[in-house]
């Protein structure tokens, strides 16, 4: 099996180093700005201070009400998580999350399917090397048609092209499960599960229809049979609830 918690952890910085493929005429750009959240859609329960944000209390999901997602995009971002803590970005419209957790103490870091920078309930990274709980990670999320890469810490951990053939059984699980990857037009939000989480350095640019990505062979975890038999009790439970509702 190619998915181990805990490899390559990272020592704590104070600014991971920023990587990006950006070309001058698409440069990245800030969400944020300034010592406010201006542009941001929250209940009260997220703040931001020397330019992190976090979680404070109850009340749902941190989203970006400036801009929609563009369909072709590259969002950089840091994070950190507190022992046990689950969050993610969602960043499409349904069941889009980048997976943000403690792979060790968090039952979700028992599948790579959820785990750390999974396509949450769909693609699961090729191994784990988030680094330590309370230190900084460095997340990458780069879109553009069909294909879908998820970065940590400097490495390529998912990246596939959903109309391949190939990966039929997990877009196909996460389409039982309500989320269906050809959707656009959604909003980036920050999850609020309820545990700390911070982020940092939240920029993102438009890729140019001209702009070919540099794409990777990653292969994904393996998922073991009880845990795959797992899964689709889950979404065949969410199936028999879903049709109950008039």
């Amino acid at each position: 099996m190619l998915f181990t918690v805990g490899q390559g952890q990272q020592p704590e910085t104070d600014t991971v180093k920023s990587q990006s493929t950006a070309t001058p005429d698409t440069k990245l750009i800030d969400l944020v700005q300034g010592d406010s959240l201006k542009g941001w859609q929250h209940s009260g329960n997220w703040t931001l201070e020397n330019g992190v944000i976090s979680r404070t209390g109850k009340g749902g999901s941190l989203t970006y009400i400036d801009a929609k997602v563009p369909d072709d995009f590259e969002l950089q971002f840091e994070w950190k998580v507190a022992p046990g803590s689950n969050s993610g970005i969602y960043y499409r419209p349904g069941q889009y999350e980048y997976q943000i957790l403690d792979n060790d103490k968090h039952r979700d870091g028992k599948n790579p399917r959820t785990s750390a920078a999974s396509l949450y309930f769909c693609m699961p990274p090729s191994h784990d090397v988030t680094a330590s709980v309370g230190q900084w990670n460095q997340g990458r999320i780069v879109c553009k048609g069909s294909v879908i890469q998820h970065w940590l810490n400097g490495q390529p951990v998912v990246s596939f092209d959903y109309s391949d053939p190939r990966w039929h059984e997990e877009v196909e699980l996460l389409r039982r499960r309500g989320g269906t990857l050809d959707q656009r037009d959604g909003r980036l939000s920050l999850q609020d599960h309820g545990d700390p989480v911070w982020y940092r350095n939240l920029r993102w640019r438009e890729i140019p229809p001209l702009e070919e990505i540099e794409t990777f062979e990653v292969e994904p975890a393996e998922i073991d049979d009880m845990t795959r038999d797992a899964e689709l009790k889950k979404v065949a439970g969410i199936e028999a609830r879903r049709n109950k509702k008039p």
